[in-house]
């Protein structure tokens, strides 16, 4: 089976010149689920992973799968105000602006090892931010992992370049 074909495009969403990777369907899909799961968990069994970090909202979706496949936890990475106790937070720029992430004070220990998921890597201003994050509460980013790389628009290079390792299941090349 290929995890790639079970992914949707659409082209000029949100907006025209976009094409757009819709991930539902691969969800959707038990099969193509399953293999995104096993492969994740697979790629990190051996590297001593103590809690998984996902970034909202899709790696919600996938980081509670692959938290239980590891035998971690997981600790959800939020936009700012939508936790309920106290949190630390980095602030990172957009294209046009800046947006703020979360998590709870508690939510890792110093010292711990984290692996961060998100659905995509683009840009990759938010998952930097991530490693920003985990890094303040004063845990280890182990590396971040994606199930879709967007290579030429740079972002997992972006964070390869910070010393952060990054691991894809598949590529679409363009944006």
């Amino acid at each position: 089976m290929s995890i790639k074909s079970l992914i949707r495009s659409i082209p000029d969403y949100p907006k025209k010149g976009i094409m757009f990777r819709d991930i539902t369907t691969l969800f959707g899909d038990a099969e193509g689920l399953r293999e995104v799961i096993d492969t994740l968990a697979g790629e990190f069994q051996d590297q001593k992973i103590d809690v998984i970090a996902g970034i909202e909202a899709r790696g919600f979706i996938i980081g509670p799968a692959v938290a239980l496949a590891l035998g971690v936890g997981f600790v959800p990475i939020r936009k700012k105000g939508k936790l309920p106790a106290k949190t630390v937070s980095v602030e990172y720029d957009l294209e046009y602006g800046s947006d703020i992430i979360e998590m709870h004070v508690d939510a890792v220990k110093p010292g711990q090892r984290v692996l961060i998921l998100d659905d995509l890597i683009a840009t990759g201003g938010t998952a930097l931010a991530a490693i920003d994050l985990i890094e303040k509460a004063g845990a280890v980013p182990v590396s971040c992992a994606f199930i879709i790389d967007l290579p030429d628009i740079g972002g997992a290079a972006r964070i390869r370049e910070r010393g952060v390792p990054v691991f894809n299941i598949v590529e679409f090349e363009g944006d």
